[in-house]
């Protein structure tokens, strides 16, 4: 079939033709942001899931939903190795110029811009990344004393009140939120505190890895009763036919129930997946229908291109020491598994493993559900490592 009318678009957080199984989240969020917008008590949220799962595409989403409704939204993604007021200050300049040019929210957000000079000026010497443009003279005293927990709070009660004073809401959404760190993580959640003390329209819709939900708690401990944490994961099985049955059809492409059975359990329900499948299903079909013997052609298909891409860009994140870890997890299954499990396999001591297990959860590459317990944050990751690293020649350090 044409390769130019595919409707499918595996890509890192790139939208795809259905977004299956998300309403009630996407309702939720959207009920938040609304109460937010009225002084009304509004949790933040903050979307947890593996890798693959959708959070990203879902985050954008419900950002273009809250700015179709005219609240002010701000986006940003925490890379490793960046600091959280380097990215901030800058967004929050945008927002609040976009707020200045409302008549009655005008001198508030002047105020939050004069807060924004003096908490830059002053953090600078700490963060030395940041880097913002200044439209006002700070004012003396007005989130300057060079403490990013007072300080952030401070600005953010600021740009708070430039919002109510607009009639809309602020929301922050920020992707890879395990990425900042904890004194930043715990700056962040103590300003969101303040800010739902005084029912001021500011929240925070966040994604990251499972790790998050723990790190967060370790910032701040009443962090589990100022958030929800919804868990984002592989689409249901209705969801995940509409998911690859919505957009064939649109296409005036059908398909099997056999190949449609194939599909869901190839890619185990998980969204960049089932895109992944989608497409090679049919690039390797001839015509309408899609059947189950195009599956074979387009499975190859599939796993190929995960392991040249989505696999393979994080496996070259590691050293060498870490992929024998990750190797050893794969040896075992797709997991989790006891630590100690993962030492016999590599011959070790659970102790010596501990800096490479440690550094593994740093870079995003595992996570641990319980005390002990050790398992991939990259669905299907077992198989790829398998594959990568066949036979036993990785067990030699």
């Amino acid at each position: 079939m044409n390769p130019i009318s595919n409707p499918f678009a595996p890509g890192a957080g790139a939208p795809p033709p259905e977004l299956a199984g998300r309403d009630t989240l996407r309702e939720g969020l959207r009920v938040a942001l609304e109460r937010s917008r009225l002084g009304r008590p509004a949790r933040s949220a903050i979307l947890i899931g593996l890798r693959g799962v959708g959070k990203t595409v879902l985050l954008d989403r419900v950002r273009d939903d809250a700015e179709a409704a005219g609240i002010h939204t701000i986006r940003l993604e925490a890379p490793e190795g960046r600091s959280l007021p380097a990215m901030l200050a800058p967004q929050l300049r945008q927002a609040l110029l976009r707020l200045s040019q409302t008549e009655a929210a005008k001198a508030y957000a002047i105020r939050g811009l004069r807060a924004l000079a003096g908490f830059v000026g002053r953090l600078k010497l700490t963060y030395s990344d940041i880097e913002v443009g200044i439209d006002y003279e700070p004012e003396p005293g007005l989130a300057d004393n060079g403490d990013l927990e007072h300080d952030l709070q401070a600005l953010m009660e600021q740009a708070g009140l430039a919002a109510k004073a607009a009639g809309t809401a602020l929301a922050l959404f920020i992707d890879e939120l395990q990425y900042v760190g904890e004194a930043e993580l715990a700056a962040l959640i103590t300003a969101l505190h303040r800010i739902s003390q005084r029912q001021l329209p500011v929240v925070l819709v966040g994604a990251g890895l499972p790790q998050l939900r723990g790190q967060m708690g370790n910032a701040k401990s009443y962090a589990e009763r100022l958030f929800d944490f919804p868990d984002i994961g592989a689409l249901p099985p209705e969801a995940a036919r509409q998911a690859i049955e919505k957009p064939l059809l649109d296409e005036g492409v059908r398909i099997t129930g056999q190949a449609l059975d194939e599909i869901l359990e190839r890619s185990q329900g998980y969204a960049y997946f089932l895109q992944t499948w989608g497409s090679e299903a049919w690039l390797a079909a001839d015509r309408s229908p899609i059947e189950a013997v195009d599956l074979d052609k387009a499975s190859a298909s599939a796993v190929a291109s995960l392991d040249r891409s989505f696999f393979r860009v994080r496996f070259e994140r590691c050293t060498p020491k870490e992929r024998r870890y990750l190797r050893a997890m794969a040896e075992l299954g797709p997991g989790p598994h006891r630590s100690g499990d993962i030492a016999v396999c590599l011959g070790e001591k659970v102790s010596s493993l501990a800096p490479t297990r440690a550094t593994l959860i740093n870079k995003g590459m595992v996570w641990s559900p319980t005390h002990g317990d050790t398992a991939f944050t990259v669905p299907m990751f077992d198989g790829f490592m398998k594959r990568i690293l066949p036979g036993d020649g990785w067990r030699q350090p």
